[in-house]
């Protein structure tokens, strides 16, 4: 592809007039290096700074996979290959990852051949055993959160993957943070090292880091007054809230929600459906806070994060980098909070520019916890992009037969077999019984409020 065929989508459909140094940077030396690898903070635009290179050297759609995006996470292959399907034009992409049917994947890969493969590690071998897809014939590479697949275990996939990618001439290697040594299995020939893991300063420049005293060891009461604080007075805008265990998680969550907070969870156990919902209602704004593990930090597509707190101390400096990478992306500023309990020894990578005190004497109750919820509901809707549901039907839909006006549809989020919508929570309840008596393109669907 020319550049004049993806920049301007670019501009159109994910709103970037201008890439940033790092982006144009690594457009220039991947046009003239065979192998990269690109180090830069999480939150920097890494994502597009691969996946443009990647196009540039795609040749015409020819019936073979040409380029191949192996992520850690499933949630970073959906981020991946989302932008990738905006901006690629007549080039197909196909994300394979678990959580979702096998059976769509196989379909997708055996209609029409992709040129792009954005995978996990675990999926792709087991498709390659399959012999559902050549990969072969692919000649470039893009190895994204390398240090991350290490860090997981999928060295052994990986070995056995590059075995089978013997016609690769480019290679991309991402990271957030510096690896000391490469494994042999990536057969990289003199890589050029692009480091930007300088502008972590900058980004440091950004935040605003503050210590928060517990007078409790149990912190989550403290939590919530210093939830209380943040909002103060006005509902609260996007929280992240970091623990090291989903039991923790869990615990949390349903406290806030007993104070009638509007919260999803995130953690490692939940399947994903139930990990892409928490992810949608949090970026819709119908759940501003979301509880989550470190599964969090790093790899989801997630907007305008305003305040991190951290209710346990980060394991690393890497897990500390990483959560704080969620908030002050690209061009925002960030809060961070890290709660510290009696006499809880603070790692030397963490310093911090304030100190804050909880006002004790503020009464908790369902009147001051107001702030914890927003007006906007969620909605979901049992069909998708594979019964060719679109964004546009459901708004349609939703102003059509639900009676609301075009400034009442929230954010949509379309997936394979479901959609997440956002409404005003105070029309949800006459809302789903026109919704679940009427035909959306000539089919009844399932429709429920997510709690």
């Amino acid at each position: 592809m020319r550049e004049k065929e993806f920049l301007p989508l670019v501009a159109q459909r994910l709103g970037i007039e201008e890439l940033n140094p790092m982006q144009r940077r690594m457009m220039e030396t991947a046009s003239q290096q065979a192998d990269v690898i690109l180090l830069s903070p999480t939150g920097s635009g890494k994502t597009l700074a691969f996946i443009l290179p990647m196009l540039k050297r795609l040749n015409p759609p020819t019936g073979r996979v040409q380029a191949i995006v192996i992520a850690p996470s499933r949630e970073l292959v959906i981020q991946i290959s989302d932008i990738s399907r905006q901006i690629a034009n007549k080039h197909k992409t196909v994300a394979l990852y678990g959580g979702h049917k096998v059976e769509d994947e196989v379909n997708s890969l055996t209609t029409s051949v992709p040129d792009i493969i954005v995978s996990t590690p675990g999926r792709l071998l087991d498709h390659i055993n399959r012999r559902n897809i050549d990969v072969l014939p692919s000649r470039i590479l893009v190895l994204d959160e390398f240090d991350k697949s290490l860090e997981l275990g999928f060295e052994e996939e990986m070995t056995k993957i590059m075995r089978h990618l013997k016609n690769v001439s480019r290679r991309i290697l991402t990271s957030a943070t510096d690896i000391a040594e490469l494994p042999e299995f990536l057969q990289l020939s003199n890589p050029v090292t692009l480091s930007f893991l300088a502008d972590n300063d900058r980004l440091r420049s950004r935040m605003t880091i503050n210590q928060v005293h517990s007078e409790s060891k149990d912190k989550i009461e403290s939590l919530l007054r210093l939830m209380l604080q943040i909002a103060d007075n006005h509902t609260i805008t996007r929280t992240i809230v970091f623990v090291n265990h989903r039991e923790s998680a869990i615990r949390i969550a349903d406290y806030l929600q007993s104070h009638k907070a509007s919260v999803a969870l995130y953690h490692g156990a939940l399947q994903q459906i139930e990990r892409e919902k928490a992810i949608a209602t949090f970026n819709n704004g119908s759940t501003p806070i979301l509880i989550a593990t470190d599964l969090a930090a790093r790899g989801l597509d997630i907007e305008e994060v305003n305040h991190i707190i951290h209710y346990h101390l980060p394991t690393s400096p890497q897990a500390y980098t990483h959560r704080n990478g969620r908030s002050a992306r690209v061009n925002a500023d960030g809060n961070i909070y890290v709660i510290c309990g009696p006499g809880e020894p603070i790692p030397e990578y963490i310093t911090f520019d304030n100190q804050i005190s909880l006002p004790s004497e503020l009464e908790i109750d369902h009147r001051s916890t107001a702030v914890l919820r927003t007006d906007t509901a969620s909605i979901y809707i049992a069909a998708g992009k594979k019964e060719k549901i679109s964004k546009g039907d459901v708004a349609g839909f939703l102003i059509k037969t639900g009676g609301l006006s075009m400034d009442e549809v929230g954010k949509i989020n379309s997936y394979d077999h479901y959609t997440v919508a956002a409404i005003p929570s105070h029309k949800a309840k006459a809302l789903l019984p026109l919704l679940n008596a009427a035909k959306l393109k000539g089919t009844r669907h399932k429709i429920h409020l997510i709690k």
